[in-house]
């Protein structure tokens, strides 16, 4: 049912691009990529193990297509170990701002068969062209070493796609790709542009949201916690003294 309804989207928004009669629209009026998610809300409970979204839509006329999905940004610290006194500690650290929670890329062909290098910066479009920054100076072989660091390890937890999705189309009007959220996913509103691209051009952009938000229990002790830090704190020990005043007990009598 739930793919008969994808199958149904995409057919209206096929007929919404072709079908209005050309002498009532003009050039200024026609948008030649229109686009939408499956899903406008993941809502994030105690059971949530990642979900999949799809995302959908049609061109009107010839062209690629890349699709980026990124959450809101944040500063993230990013650590290198180092070996001291014969152990392994987190020795230096450098500090990112504008670092997006999320980030995926997907595209119709390989990204450097479809923007020049210089677009591709502009737009951020590629992990690699992401404009991350330290907060506070440093050598740039260091700058580089960290932000690759940082890169690698959105990859490793599923947060940035380490390889590039890929969007498929249906005939030559419709596409369609899958977007994969871990369960680690971070909260806040999502941003997927599409771009549709032609002759090493962009030619037309559009932008849709999804909300990533907490829910149930988990959601109303989040609530909580920001609402009532010092009452939250107070609790958190008390149930922590209370666990280990009762496991005290259980192993005293075992």
């Amino acid at each position: 049912m739930r793919n008969f309804r994808h199958i149904a989207i995409i057919f209206f928004l096929a007929v919404g691009v072709s079908a209005t009669p050309s002498y009532a629209q003009t050039p200024s009026d026609r948008s030649p990529l229109v686009a939408d998610l499956s899903e406008d809300l993941i809502a994030i409970t105690t059971g949530f193990t990642g979900t999949e979204v799809l995302l959908f839509g049609a061109t009107d006329g010839a062209g690629d297509v890349i699709v980026v999905v990124r959450a809101p940004e944040s500063q993230v610290v990013v650590r290198r170990k180092g070996r001291v006194a014969g152990v392994w500690i987190n020795a230096d650290s450098l500090t990112f701002d504008m670092v997006p929670g999320f980030y995926h890329v997907a595209a119709s062909r390989p990204l450097a068969d479809l923007l020049p290098a210089t677009v591709l910066q502009d737009e951020q479009i590629g992990a690699v062209n992401l404009s991350v920054a330290p907060v506070t100076s440093a050598p740039q072989a260091e700058v580089t070493a960290f932000a690759a660091a940082l890169i690698r390890n959105k990859q490793r937890v599923g947060l940035f796609n380490p390889e590039l999705g890929e969007i498929r189309f249906l005939g030559d009007r419709l596409f369609r790709t899958q977007v994969q959220f871990p369960s680690s996913v971070p909260t806040g509103e999502y941003t997927a542009t599409i771009y549709l691209v032609a002759n090493g051009a962009i030619i037309d952009r559009t932008d849709t949201t999804l909300q990533v938000r907490k829910s149930g229990f988990e959601a109303n002790v989040f609530e909580f916690a920001n609402q009532n830090p010092s009452i939250y704190g107070l609790l958190a020990i008390l149930i922590a003294l209370a666990a280990g005043w009762f496991a005290g007990i259980v192993f005293r009598n075992v």
